[in-house]
């Protein structure tokens, strides 16, 4: 009789998931509901059938994301890891997301920029995000007003 668990797999002496029988890993029902009711933790069902069907994976970047085009090369995206958001795109891939070239930094023909920089993530709406010196979120004061600005009022 078969296990009714598949084996785990071990990296190190470490316990890290569960694999069928082709060697994906098996997902845990907290995964499965997360995936079928976010967009922006990964993939959604729709996708994940999409990139199972008509999906080639091209490569993947130092951040984790993997990168897809179908089987022609008509059309390509890119599966986040972790929550999706576009500024995770590194200045490698992002010109062969937006078809500005046509060999991946995976293929043996690429050659950075010197001018590409490494990737810095987006803050925006983090506590860290850049708050300068008279911006509300600013924990820093406006700064005084000097007496050299007259302010306009109509009829004068």
């Amino acid at each position: 009789m078969p296990p009714r668990h598949s084996p785990r797999n071990y990296v190190d002496g470490k316990a890290v998931g569960r694999a069928d029988a082709m060697g994906s890993e098996i997902m845990t029902f907290k995964e499965l509901l997360t995936e079928i009711f976010t967009w922006w933790n990964g993939q959604t069902l729709g996708t994940r059938f999409f990139t199972w069907k008509k999906g080639q994976r091209v490569g993947e970047d130092e951040l984790g994301n993997v990168y897809y085009q179908t089987k022609n090369g008509a059309r390509r995206w890119v599966i986040y890891n972790g929550e999706a958001d576009a500024s995770k795109i590194s200045a490698s891939w992002h010109g062969w997301m937006h078809y500005r070239v046509d060999e991946p930094p995976t293929s043996e023909h690429y050659r950075p920029r010197d001018w590409q920089k490494p990737h810095r993530p987006n803050f925006t709406g983090t506590a860290a995000a850049y708050r300068p010196k008279g911006s509300l979120a600013s924990a820093e004061g406006r700064p005084a007003v000097t007496g050299d600005y007259d302010a306009w009022t109509p009829g004068s």
